[in-house]
């Protein structure tokens, strides 16, 4: 099995920063929570198409600033979430749900643009078979909508592309999201190599899950990483290869990353931790609308709107 690779390790602690992200609206994530800083995509992403750019993605934060350093402070005891009652009910609404979501290319760090194909069929989502290859499926009973998105940065300077999968799901209800968690920690288990397509395969894949309760790390309800060497045909030598996936009540959101040939480890560690990033905005997106934050901005932490609205 791998080394647990230092910039993977790192990025554990890079969810403290990630969970202080703002939203992917440019406003505050964690707006509304008390000021206290924290801490299906792999080959579940479709497997890895070799994708091409369709054009630059020039859109800014309204403040101008890079996304991955922004920063607005996240409760301790508040991790992103979507309310059961709030999320989607029926396979309309989740498919609503998903695309309705606003991911920006540079939420995963300067220069990433949308990839061509951008979008997967959202009745489908991608399963690792008994012999370790992901195929895609259509969608179980358990899972309502299941939307991928595709991101890269390109190559140049001798450097390779970064292509960046990101997956999110609506279960059915959140026993159904949890299983999937334990079912993608399982598979590291049973699968430490993996065939992702024709030309990819990871191999030594190493898993770390952090539920909430249980370690202050994580941004979302539960939060799982892990980390693997990517060998291309056609390319000397092993590549980083990076998943994470975050739930939050019966959502999952997931993300890979394939970092080419010609990054140094600096380099490596650096896409890690804004792919993170990048990966907690959607959180925080999600949070905003049936979350945390929904509720809170909705009520007020202490029902304290309510009860002035009833004096009035």
């Amino acid at each position: 099995m791998t080394e647990w690779r230092p910039v993977v390790a790192a990025v554990a602690g890079t969810l403290l920063l990630a969970g202080c992200t703002s939203g992917a609206d440019g406003g505050s994530a964690g707006e509304g929570k008390k000021s206290s800083a924290r801490s299906g995509t792999s080959g579940s992403d479709g497997a890895g198409s070799s994708a091409s750019a369709d054009g630059t993605d020039t859109a800014t934060p309204a403040d101008g600033a890079d996304p991955s350093s922004s920063a607005a402070a996240v409760a301790e005891d508040e991790p992103y979430t979507m309310a059961e009652e709030l999320a989607p009910r029926t396979r309309s609404e989740a498919v609503a749900f998903v695309r309705g979501l606003t991911p920006r290319a540079d939420n995963f760090g300067s220069g990433f643009r949308k990839a061509q194909p951008y979008e997967s069929d959202p009745g489908e989502w991608a399963v690792l078979d008994e012999d370790c290859v992901w195929q895609r499926q259509p969608l179980p009973d358990t899972a309502l909508a299941s939307l991928t998105r595709r991101f890269e940065l390109p190559a140049g300077e001798g450097k390779g592309p970064v292509q960046v999968s990101m997956t999110v799901t609506v279960h059915k209800d959140t026993t159904a999201a949890r299983r999937d968690m334990a079912v993608s920690l399982e598979e590291a288990l049973r699968c430490p190599n993996q065939r992702l397509n024709a030309t990819e395969q990871v191999r030594g894949l190493y898993s770390r899950a952090d539920p909430f309760s249980e370690a202050r790390n994580g941004v979302t309800d539960d939060d799982l990483i892990e980390s693997g060497e990517l060998l291309v045909d056609g390319i000397k030598g092993a590549l980083p290869f990076d998943w994470f996936k975050y739930r939050l009540g019966p959502v999952t959101v997931a993300a890979t990353d394939r970092i080419g040939a010609g990054h140094t480890d600096e380099e490596a560690s650096r896409i890690a931790s804004q792919v993170a990033q990048g990966v907690a905005y959607t959180a925080a997106e999600i949070d905003s609308i049936g979350g945390n934050t929904a509720r809170d901005g909705a009520e007020g932490k202490d029902g304290s709107d309510d009860a002035e609205a009833r004096d009035e």
